[in-house]
Formats: structure tokens, sequence, C-alpha cells
């Protein structure tokens, strides 16, 4: 029986070993640890990445969703439209300042943020919009950006499982007025620890992140502002420029094996009639599945694939119950949507108010995806899924 972990990042490692243990050594031997030129470098480097004109590093995602909330001024009282299927984080920045998270539900397809929810949620206490760039594609930004205009809003891109993907040619964190991204192991690129990072165009929103993630010193002891300790260390910053050099290559990986995937699930006929697929999407109401490894069903739109999510309609926890004795790994997530939260109750949320997400939240089941993944591994995941329906 062929074992296939959800993710396994040691065939990432060997390869690039060496290069990562020169880097290791290279701040070890400075002895710079906090900040510093490799730090400064990477920033510059995450800048160009991502197409913004400033990227600074951060302690993790969840420090760089905070940090952007702080740049913005949000106050006790202020509240922020998001959605309520995401990682926690994502509201409990807000919470962290005193403020509210107002959820809008999300588009059924792609499980991102649904722009058509969002005017009927904003209030004279709304301050910004988070969308979540949900397992690596890029929510339906043109649309969210319009409302935020025309309301005098900030939008703050949570693209903390999306680095590199794509909306109409632009990378995600280069749309709104900050991007806010997470180095943590398991995403495509991963530190050796937490880390993160926030990108912007907007020069004084810049200097002020700036400033904040110092415990708002400038200079040094005089504080501007109370901010916090965000900064991101030499050693994790060495780790990301060597793999940011191999990201685009491993996402290329990523892409070839869901399309694979989709491809093994259409001809064991699972595909629509037992499970719902991951479609790549253009902007509202355009939809397709990957077919070609190399090329995407729409041009200037990019999928990075840091999930690959299967929808079942039912059974979803018993088919994990049976890959896991077959030695397939899978993961559930977001089972609990944020509004049914109990640290979250206070805020009125209710079962039945969001039902697209409470319904991905029990149906979703996300499958081996990274790039290492042999053709073998892959069918063997099909094969199981297969037995399970055919059984």
């Amino acid at each position: 029986m062929i074992s296939v972990p959800l993710l396994d990042l040691k065939p990432q490692y060997a390869p690039i070993k060496e290069e990562i243990q020169a880097a290791i050594n290279r701040v070890c031997d400075s002895q710079y640890f906090i900040m510093g030129p490799e730090v400064s470098e990477l920033e510059s480097e995450l800048a160009a990445y991502c197409q913004t004109q400033f990227a600074l590093g951060v302690s993790s995602g969840t420090d760089a969703l905070i940090l952007a909330l702080m740049a913005i001024d949000l106050k006790p009282g202020d509240e922020v439209i998001t959605t309520p299927y995401t990682f926690f984080a994502t509201a409990g920045s807000v919470a962290r300042l005193g403020a509210t998270a107002v959820f809008a539900d999300i588009d059924p397809q792609t499980y991102n943020l649904d722009p058509a929810q969002l005017e009927a949620k904003i209030t004279p206490k709304t301050r910004a919009i988070i969308p979540v760039h949900l397992y690596g594609q890029c929510a339906d930004m043109d649309p969210i950006m319009e409302i935020a205009q025309k309301h005098n809003l900030y939008v703050i891109e949570d693209a903390a499982q999306a680095i590199g993907s794509e909306y109409k040619g632009r990378r995600a964190g280069s749309i709104g007025h900050i991007g806010c991204f997470s180095f943590f192991p398991s995403k495509n690129l991963g530190a050796f620890g937490d880390g993160g990072a926030v990108s912007t165009n907007d020069p004084e929103l810049a200097e002020q992140m700036r400033i904040l993630r110092v415990h708002g010193a400038e200079p040094k002891y005089y504080h501007k502002f109370v901010g916090g300790n965000f900064r991101l260390d030499a050693l994790q910053a060495a780790v990301i420029r060597i793999k940011l050099k191999y990201l685009d290559s491993w996402t290329a990986g990523r892409q070839r094996n869901a399309a694979r995937y989709n491809q093994l699930f259409s001809e064991a006929g699972l595909a629509g009639s037992q499970l719902t697929l991951p479609v790549e999407s253009r902007e509202s109401g355009q939809y397709a599945l990957r077919t070609d490894a190399e090329i995407g069903p729409f041009p200037g739109h990019r999928h990075i694939y840091n999930q690959y999510i299967l929808r079942a309609a039912t059974q979803r926890d018993e088919l994990r119950a049976f890959l896991t004795e077959r030695k397939i790994g899978t993961e559930i997530y977001y089972p609990v949507s944020l509004h049914q939260q109990e640290c979250f109750a206070e805020w009125g949320g209710q079962s039945g108010q969001f039902p697209h997400s409470e319904a991905a939240a029990v149906q979703t089941l996300a499958v081996p995806i990274y790039p290492e993944l042999t053709d073998e591994q892959l069918q063997a995941v099909v094969t199981g899924i297969a037995e399970f329906y055919h059984s």
C-alpha cells in the first residue's frame, strides 16, 4: 500500500539543502539575527515578486494582519467586513484590536468572499474589507475594490495562502491597499518557523508599518505610536530568500498535479457525480477546471493551489476515515465557520446565517497537492476515493 502524506517537506528540502545550510551559516557567521541585511534583501525581492513598491518582513501571517489593521488606525468599535470561512487569524486580528468582524458569505464555487454580499454589510462604522485569497486563488477583486472606493474603505488582502497568485495579471498583495502573507512552513513559500510579510504601493502606509513593527519607535527609543514586536528574524529571511528562487517551479508542479487530479477523477467517473472538483475563476460567474498542466483556463489568472479541495455532498467524514486507513493524508480546513466560534459569540452569529460557508465547513476535504508527489501517489489518492464510493 502506497503512503501519501498530506504534505512532505523533505523532498523539497533535499535538493536545496546545501544552499539553505550555506545561507544559515552566513547568518550565523554574521551574528546579525534580528532584521539586518538578510531581511532588507528579502523585502526587495518580495516587493519585486509581488509587483509592489514596498514589502516588509514580519513575524507571522497573523502579525501581518494585525500590523495592517494598526496601520489604518483601526479602533475599538470599528467594523471590518470579511469571510466566515477562513483561518481564525483573519477575524481574530480584528478582535485583537477591539474592533468587530462583520461576516459576508462566500461564493460556493471558489470559497472566496462574494462581492455581491458586501454592500448590505456596510455601516457608518465600517473601516475596511478583508478579502481572503483562499486555497491559493484570488478573490474577485475588481468589484471589491469598486465597492471600497465608493464607500471610502481600505482593502487588506489576506494572501496568506496565495503568494504568486494572480487576478487579471495582477499579483496577490498588489491590488488592495495592503497585502498580508504567511511563511508558515506548510505554505507554498514556507520558512523554517513562523514568518510573514506585508506589501503595499502606498508610501505612507509602508512607513507607518515600518515604524509600528518595532514598537512604534522612530528613531530607536523614541516612540511615536504604541506598536508591537512584529520583526522577522534574519535566519528565516535567509531561508525564504533561497526558497523564493524556486517558488514558480514549485507552483508549476502544484498546477500540474491539479490538472492530473482533474483528469483522473473524471476518468474514474467521480467528477460531478460524487465529488465537486476545485475550479479556477476569471470573474463573477466564469469558472472552469484546469485541464492543461501548464496553462490555466483563464489568461491573466493564476491559481497556485496551496490546497486542492474536494467537495463531497455527503459522507465527507466517512471518506476521510476510509482514506486514513489507507495511509492517505487529508485535512478538513475550517470545520467550524468563524461566526459559529464560541469566542465570537458577542458578534451575534447564528447557524444558518451564512449557508455557503456552513456547507463548505461540512463538505470540503483537502487531499495532497505538494509538487513532489509522484504520479503513482496521485493515482493512489484517486483509487482510494473511487474504492470508497464504488464499494
